[in-house]
């Protein structure tokens, strides 16, 4: 099991990215968060299997339609396994 974190920028608030990111990672059998930060990146943390992680972050680089990503950054952490995936 693998826990890794994501910052997301460009237009990625308002555009409905959090939610897709949750089905995705709903669909990939992933736990963890994703939620806007104040200055308007999204942080995704993803807890699961590293295929699974793999296919979030290829994800995350498109998003839903309306979005436009900049740049995810990638960092492998720590964190306590969590169940289900939030938003915020």
């Amino acid at each position: 099991m693998a826990t890794v974190r994501f910052i997301v920028s460009g237009r990625v608030q308002g555009v409905f990215y959090r939610a897709s990111t949750r089905e995705q990672a709903v669909a990939l059998g992933l736990a963890g968060h994703a939620i806007n930060l104040a200055d308007g990146r999204v942080e995704v943390l993803a807890v699961g299997d590293a295929v699974a992680i793999d296919a979030l972050e290829r994800w995350l680089w498109q998003g839903p339609p309306a979005a436009r990503v900049d740049a995810v950054l990638r960092e492998v952490c720590e964190e306590l396994i969590r169940e289900g995936f939030h938003t915020r």
